[in-house]
C-alpha cells in the first residue's frame, strides 16, 4: 500500500513539474534557452518512463515467474531491432521552412527516427482498435 502512495506522489511531481516547465515555455517565449529546456524535459520523461517499464517489468517478472525473464528479454530485442530499423531506414533530411540554421545530420535523423516511431506506433494502435472491435463482433455472434 505504501509503494502505491510513492507512486502517486511521485505522478503528481511529475505532472506539476511538467506543466511548470510549460507554462514558463509559453511565458518566456521560444527562445533557444526555454526551447532546449523543454526538448531535455521530455527526454527526462521519456527515459523515466522507458526505466520505469522496464524495472516494474524486472521486478514483478522476478517475484512472479523467473522464467518469464525471457520473453522480457526477448521482447526488448525485438523493441530494440524494430528502433534500429527505423533508424537506419530515417532519411534525416533537412528541416524543410527553417529559416535559422540547419541542426546537425544526426539531431535531424534521430528526430525523424521518432517521428517514424511515432507514425508507426499510431498505425499499430489503429490496427489494434479495429482488430479487437472485430473479435469482440466475432465473439458476441
Amino acid at each position: 500500500m505504501k509503494l502505491n502512495k510513492i507512486f502517486k506522489i511521485l505522478m503528481v511531481v511529475l505532472i506539476l513539474v511538467s506543466v511548470g516547465i510549460l507554462v514558463w515555455g509559453f511565458t518566456a517565449g521560444w527562445t533557444d534557452q526555454a526551447v532546449e529546456i523543454l526538448i531535455k524535459w521530455t527526454y527526462a520523461m521519456v527515459a523515466i518512463a522507458i526505466a520505469a517499464t522496464i524495472l516494474v517489468g524486472l521486478i514483478i517478472s522476478t517475484k512472479n515467474n523467473p522464467k518469464s525473464l525471457i520473453k522480457l528479454g526477448i521482447g526488448l530485442v525485438v523493441i530494440a531491432a524494430i528502433c534500429f530499423g527505423i533508424y537506419m531506414v530515417s532519411p534525416g533530411n533537412p528541416a524543410v521552412g527553417l529559416t535559422g540554421e540547419q541542426p546537425e545530420a544526426g539531431t535531424l535523423r534521430i528526430t525523424d527516427t521518432i517521428l517514424n516511431l511515432t507514425y508507426l506506433s499510431a498505425a499499430l494502435a489503429v490496427v489494434s482498435i479495429i482488430a479487437g472491435e472485430i473479435i469482440i463482433a466475432i465473439r458476441n455472434k
